[in-house]
């Protein structure tokens, strides 16, 4: 339709022009986890799912504790990856035992109308999965406030987030909050540039930029500065735009026109901050069939001071920006010099390097030499204004379950306090 801004309709290309490459390959492992071993191994851990700790501090007493489901659970997610970030929720709280009240944009209905579609078909009993289609202040809110609501599970800006929190913490709400991030790269002069460019490429520009992973900010090690970034932006130049639902498409349409509206604003307010622009300012070359769609080609930036909004704030959108670096200690005081703490990546051959910067990056996952590889077993959560709680595998036992502990005395006899 016209505020999705592309040519042909489909689910989630429509939606938020997400390439149908990117959608094959978010079904491709959708399929693989329908494999019985693998959810068992996802959602258990462990023999042990209902009954963990067990300790017997006495002959004659035993203690151990059991789980069970939290109850109503409020799903809300956003639309830049609706399918997957919608069923990453779903599969963990439907496998403890929950029933699920999911409120997607408004802007991804489709999608999540297709989704409800296919869970009616593989046998999901009415009123164990439900949507609620409507804005975030209206349907969203009281989705929040509904007194039947045990726990609430939240993907998307941190100002919703915060609202969020604030309702949950007054009604005494279970919350797991992912509010969005500014991640940084630090690429180090021994970096691997065969596999570093392109996983920076594909990390600043895939989805549009429209990903909460993605990568905004580039630190590069001064002496191959001018190197990197002529390498950058030659790749950059290369990615091919136009209908998302065309073979070969690498970049299509961004969700709406107010998005539309708001990465430009970005682009003058950079511009206005003094940015350079090493790409992104010339005209676009688009097809003739995707002239009028919302589209913004990769914009690369350099020249920013740290402070400035562009590289504070979270544009969403196929903007990254290059700065230079010497100091080992002045980058990671820079990279953490954010609101956010979602992810960041780095980029050396020197493992040692590796190892003693990881820990001090204040994020919630620090990816080495890759972006993206996500490993569901691992807990995923940002720190900061990125998030609240943790969720995959053992942490989404605690979130979606409650613990409780039992004590039985199984040996009677005549016992006297005194």
């Amino acid at each position: 339709n016209e505020e999705s801004g592309v040519c042909k309709t489909g689910a989630e290309a429509a939606n938020v022009g997400s390439k149908a490459t990117l959608l094959r390959n978010h079904i491709r492992h959708a399929g693989k986890r329908r494999d019985p071993d693998f959810l068992k191994t996802l959602f258990t851990g462990s023999e042990s799912l209902l009954y963990g700790c067990i300790n017997q501090p006495e002959d004659g007493i035993l203690n151990y504790t059991s789980r069970s489901p939290c109850g109503v659970t409020a799903v809300i997610v956003p639309w830049n990856l609706p399918l997957y970030l919608l069923s990453f929720k779903l599969g963990p709280a439907l496998a403890y035992g929950n029933t699920v009240v999911a409120k997607p944009s408004e802007f991804t209905s489709i999608t999540a109308w297709k989704l409800c579609s296919v869970l009616k078909e593989a046998g999901i009993p009415d009123g164990v999965v439900n949507m609620v289609f409507g804005y975030g202040h209206k349907a969203g809110d009281a989705l929040i406030r509904h007194p039947d609501v045990s726990l609430i599970t939240f993907t998307g800006s941190d100002r919703a987030g915060l609202h969020i929190a604030e309702v949950a913490g007054a009604m005494a709400k279970k919350v797991s909050l992912e509010m969005g991030g500014k991640n940084a790269a630090i690429v180090f002069h021994d970096a691997d540039f065969e596999n570093c460019i392109p996983s920076l490429i594909r990390g600043s520009f895939i989805n549009q930029g429209q990903v909460c992973l993605s990568t905004s900010r580039i630190y590069v090690e001064k002496k191959i500065f001018s190197t990197f970034a002529e390498k950058f932006v030659s790749e950059a130049k290369k990615i091919k735009m136009g209908d998302p639902l065309a073979e070969g498409t690498w970049l299509g349409p961004v969700c709406s026109k107010p998005h539309y509206e708001k990465i430009k604003e970005y682009l003058k307010i950079a511009k206005d901050e003094g940015a350079t622009f090493l790409c992104g300012s010339e005209n676009l070359n688009l097809p003739e069939d995707s002239q009028k769609g919302y589209f913004i080609g990769p914009v690369v930036l350099t020249n920013l001071p740290d402070d400035s909004r562009c590289m504070q704030e979270e544009i969403f959108g196929p903007v990254t920006c290059l700065t230079p670096f010497e100091d080992v200690k002045d980058v990671i005081e820079r990279a953490n010099k954010v609101n956010y703490g979602l992810s960041a990546t780095i980029w050396s051959t020197d493992l040692q390097k590796i190892h003693s910067i990881a820990p001090k990056l204040e994020v919630g996952t620090v990816w080495c030499n890759c972006w993206l590889v996500r490993n569901l077993h691992m807990p995923f959560g940002g720190e900061k204004r990125s998030g609240l709680g943790r969720e995959g595998t053992e942490d989404s036992r605690e979130f979606y379950t409650h613990k409780k502990t039992i004590c039985i005395k199984y040996k009677l006899k005549n016992d006297s306090f005194f």
